[in-house]
């Protein structure tokens, strides 16, 4: 087990995936100075509401009921009353590394140490995550400011005592499951319930998994378009680095490189010189150019691979800032008023994102259907069929991947379809006091929503390239080739007849999903190099 000081500035991508994906691997402790900066200004706090100045959320209504002020002796009950309004979500329960994700953003945002906020707060959401305790968070109900507030209001709930959690896996009272880890149940102070729920913790914990995951995607997509150029006899000269060295996009250039390797420096093909007709024609055996899903494929996996890049950044930001509001100016002894809490940052990025994956779906679909059929695949049999004599019992008898291939279709198509941005359907809420929200939450949604329809699509092509290979038998040569369908083939044996794929599905995707795929290329984890430092 590996430890992590939760500072409020220094946390990364990986790390939120490490706490998120792998419980139980990652010890968390509050560091000592974020709890002297926490220390701080919760002492602002009280004594600016000793001065009975009117505090937004502390010794005011919340939204517009914000010139309604309370008595000091009030403001205890103001923040119990505003976890249990909240908690209103609906849908389905976030999957359990997307509430651990949520839980660990929310505390490092309240260790930066400006909101008013004790210590003891995040420390017990630490020790929360260090015995997998979890809220079950209703996943609809955010319109992404300010910030999360429903979804929030169940981790404030944990922390109260209130409400169903997940303790290792299994349902149970949050108080039972507290008091049996010797968590002490917390009474909120001022601004303390506010400070919880007022952020945008949990579209950056969709946001971060989600980044994570399109990575992985990235290097499964590479591996794909190496595995297709093969099987299909394609030209390898289509990823020479010349090419790509005149238009630069980082991530291109890094998809081209993947591609090549994994093609293990195959030399460039194409027709041979030869005398034309005296009519001065010449039908070529072989295309001087693949089609575009192959050829084209760094142009479009590098625009996934710039888009994690850039918003992967945009997403780190969010999770080390102070995200809620009002905040405390230690250094000058007052309150600020503002909108940290709004998630047009990562909306934006996970619009984006959700559009990149979806286009490398399309781009495997397409790829999958030059080598399914037989008018493209290059010598290969009709939908990968076995194989077998014209006057075997078993010619005619097999489909092989034509039902995959259509499944692949629709979930390329549905895909495409949720790209629909999010961000672009503000809605005015609230009285008319959020009247301009980010709807991040859904856009992050909608990204995990995306990339998990992608993964599927990747995983049934890596069912049909490697089949594929084995019908090629002798004529691969490449290693990484060799290797990817040695793993596909651990998990899904050859397919000698028509036979239920689903369980095949979801067992390659987990190779897509869990980096095993990436670990066979040899390349790096996504965000490891931030990682390098500690």
């Amino acid at each position: 087990m590996t430890s992590l000081l939760i500072d409020g500035h220094s946390l990364t991508l990986a790390d939120i995936v490490a706490v998120a994906r792998h419980p139980g691997t990652v010890h968390l402790e509050l560091a000592d100075e974020a709890a002297r900066r926490m220390q701080l200004s919760d002492e602002l706090k009280t004594k600016l509401i000793e001065t009975d100045i009117p505090i937004y959320g502390v010794t005011s209504g919340f939204g517009d009921s914000n010139t309604r002020q309370i008595g000091t002796a009030k403001v205890e009950e103001l923040q119990r009353n505003l976890i249990r309004f909240l908690g209103c979500g609906v849908g389905t329960y976030a999957a359990p590394d997307v509430a651990r994700a949520t839980m660990l953003v929310r505390a490092n945002c309240l260790a930066r140490g400006h909101s008013g906020v004790r210590p003891q707060c995040a420390a017990n959401l630490l020790e929360c995550l260090n015995h997998d305790i979890l809220p079950l968070i209703p996943e609809q109900g955010s319109v992404g400011a300010s910030g999360d507030l429903v979804p929030l209001s169940y981790i404030a709930a944990l922390l109260t005592g209130e409400g169903t959690v997940l303790h290792h896996g299994v349902e149970r009272p949050a108080a039972e499951a507290l008091a049996e880890v010797g968590i002490e149940v917390l009474t909120l102070g001022a601004k303390e319930g506010l400070g919880l729920v007022n952020g945008t913790s949990f579209m950056s914990g969709f946001a971060a998994l989600a980044l994570h995951g399109a990575a992985e995607l990235a290097y499964a997509a590479d591996l794909c378009t190496a595995m297709a150029s093969s099987v299909l006899r394609g030209n390898p000269g289509h990823f020479a680095a010349f090419l790509f060295e005149q238009k630069p996009h980082d991530g291109v250039i890094a998809s081209a490189r993947t591609i090549r390797r994994l093609l293990g420096g195959a030399n460039a093909q194409g027709p041979e010189a030869a005398h034309m007709s005296e009519d001065g024609f010449r039908e070529l055996d072989d295309p001087i150019q693949d089609r575009y899903s192959i050829r084209c494929a760094p142009h479009v996996i590098g625009v996934l691979r710039d888009t994690v890049e850039w918003a992967a950044r945009w997403v780190t930001v969010e999770v080390n800032s102070s995200n809620d509001n009002p905040l405390f100016d230690v250094a000058e002894g007052a309150v600020r008023n503002g909108g940290n809490f709004y998630g047009g940052h990562v909306g934006q990025a996970m619009d984006a994102l959700k559009t990149a994956v979806a286009s490398v779906a399309d781009l495997l679909d397409r790829q999958l259907e030059l080598v399914v059929d037989e008018k493209f695949n290059n010598g290969l049999t009709p939908n990968l069929i076995p194989a077998v004599a014209p006057d075997s019992h078993e010619a005619g008898l097999h489909h092989g991947f034509k039902g995959m291939q259509i499944a692949a279709s629709s979930l390329a198509a549905e895909a495409l379809k949720n790209t629909m941005p999010a961000t672009s359907f503000s809605r005015s809420t609230e009285a008319h006091n959020q009247d301009k929200v980010s709807m991040g939450t859904i856009a992050a949604r909608d990204a995990r929503t995306v990339l998990a329809l992608a993964q599927q699509v990747a995983a049934i092509h890596l069912l049909a390239l490697s089949q594929a290979a084995d019908l090629r038998g002798d004529e691969i040569v490449n290693p990484a080739v060799h290797a990817a369908r040695g793993l596909v083939r651990e998990v899904s044996p050859h397919i000698d007849g028509d036979r239920p794929l689903r369980g095949d599905v979801a067992r390659v995707a987990e190779l897509v999903t869990s980096g095993t795929l990436r670990q066979v290329l040899a390349e790096p984890a996504p965000f490891a190099e931030a990682l390098s430092g500690r």
